[in-house]
């Protein structure tokens, strides 16, 4: 024990480690994180000083410098320069955001998925061109970039969201594989990236695994400001930024074209590399210029039929910066070897016969119809989220946290996710949770949750059978 006495001592945090057979900083790292996925440290909650609990714990400073890195590497604290260590605001969520194969009594509103008679459709065209007397040849290893005729397919999908390029468009396995392979060809476990403080979980996932830290950027109006941002490049050092434009994930917001233009701006001006996330850029009818059309060698630019079309096609064009292209290449060959070859054409065909646009153009329909019933259903609420968005983002009253909101839906039988799923860093999180509002099997089970989330909404919070 140490000679300073810590009795009575106030500290938040106080681990025993009289009893242990590990390395004393896995030690540490391993009852921390303990103690938070347990919730004896909430989410918020300032740990004590690093050379405090070396004092109080009779270690060196580098064992406990040790084991907060551990757990920073695993999302469950954050570190902010001049206010010390917390408990990351999500460090009790749950980050996979994907149906589980135990919640088939559970409508779906959590996991964002298009509506589903586009597979059919596809189905019915893949089986036409597996009968082509050449498919055994898509049965081969492909280009990164594929052949010219389906990168002229990629290109011309890209026109659909007003973005030109003559930059070589790569092929990623989806939207998260291509995400995942920017950040390790890009960054180093360390690095720091700014992202929106409420932001797409996939990013946090991918983040996590890689040691990369992600900065919250203060926000004004749902957006960047220029001032946080730049006060995240002097103060938090960090070296890229991801956003996403266009129906932000949660949040359904669409980037104003001055911030795009600022943003450009700033990445010029301090070496950001900018991950520019557009996945759900082609759902809108009347797209803004993404930031990669302002500053192109700054930006790695994302866009995926996975979301728009259908989840099943995992495929991702990527447009990069010449200067790192070949790193981004070399990673998702280590990653993939391959995109299949059977994808990149079955889509490439859809897209030049015209059957992705009208694909988009129903499932735009459809978002429209689905959102007029939770117009009618959540209107006196505030809901955010424009006509065509797969999603929408309820702020909840005041009597519900985002947490105990989806608990409750949970209980009754409906499928959402809470912001605390969504949060980066130490801030605490708004009360809101987001609805998936095209993933429910038809407009008929959409209207069954709405109505559970509206008497939820109405009640006191003390539903009787919440444990």
């Amino acid at each position: 024990m140490p000679f300073n006495s810590f009795d009575e001592y106030p500290m938040s945090w106080k681990p025993n480690i009289s009893n242990i057979s590990a390395p004393i900083y896995i030690a540490i790292a391993e009852q921390l994180e303990q103690d938070i996925k347990e919730g004896v440290l909430l989410p918020g909650t300032k740990l004590p000083p690093q050379r405090e609990l070396a004092d109080f714990l009779d270690v060196n400073l580098s064992t406990i410098t040790r084991a907060f890195k551990l757990c920073g590497q695993k999302g469950l604290i954050y570190a902010s320069i001049g206010s010390g260590t917390f408990v990351s605001s999500d460090a009790a969520a749950n980050k996979i955001l994907l149906p589980t194969s135990n919640a088939g009594h559970l409508i779906e509103l959590g996991s964002v998925l298009p509506d589903a008679y586009a597979n059919e459709e596809i189905t019915r065209y893949m089986k036409k061109m597996l009968n082509d007397s050449n498919v055994s040849k898509l049965f081969q290893y492909g280009r990164p970039e594929g052949n010219a005729w389906q990168t002229e397919a990629a290109a011309k999908l890209l026109e659909k969201v007003g973005f030109q390029t003559d930059q070589p468009i790569l092929l990623g396995a989806g939207g998260q594989n291509a995400i995942v392979g920017t950040l390790a060809a890009l960054f180093h476990p360390g690095d720091r990236i700014g992202t929106d403080p409420i932001t797409y979980a996939g990013i946090k996932t991918a983040a996590n695994m890689l040691g990369i830290q992600l900065v919250a950027i203060q926000q004004k109006n749902g957006e960047m400001t220029k001032e946080g941002l730049l006060y995240a490049c002097k103060n938090e050092h960090i070296k890229g930024l991801y956003v996403i434009p266009d129906f932000h994930n949660p949040t359904t917001h669409t980037m104003s074209m001055e911030t795009r233009k600022m943003i450009a701006e700033v990445a010029r001006q301090k070496g950001l590399i900018v991950i520019e996330d557009a996945i759900y850029s082609f759902l809108k009818e009347q797209p803004l210029a993404p930031i990669a059309f302002y500053a192109p060698e700054k930006v790695v630019y994302i866009a995926s039929v996975s979301k728009t079309i259908s989840p099943g096609l995992r495929l991702s064009f990527i447009v990069t910066p010449s200067a790192l292209r070949k790193k981004i290449i070399e990673t998702l060959y280590n990653i993939n070897i391959s995109v299949s070859p059977v994808m990149v054409e079955l889509t490439a065909r859809l897209i030049q016969d015209g059957v992705a646009q009208t694909i988009l153009e129903k499932h735009r329909l459809y978002a429209k119809q689905q959102n007029a019933l939770v117009n009618q259903y959540l209107g006196e609420y505030n809901i955010l989220g424009d006509d065509e968005c797969m999603f929408r983002w309820l702020l909840l009253p005041k009597k519900f946290t985002g947490v105990q909101f989806e608990l409750l839906a949970s209980k009754a039988g409906v499928q959402v996710y809470a912001a605390e799923r969504f949060a980066v860093g130490n801030a605490k999180p708004i009360n809101a949770v987001r609805l998936a509002i095209t993933a429910p099997e038809n407009s008929a089970q959409l209207e069954q949750a709405l109505t559970v989330l509206k008497e939820l909404l109405e009640s006191d919070g003390d539903y009787g059978f919440v444990d």
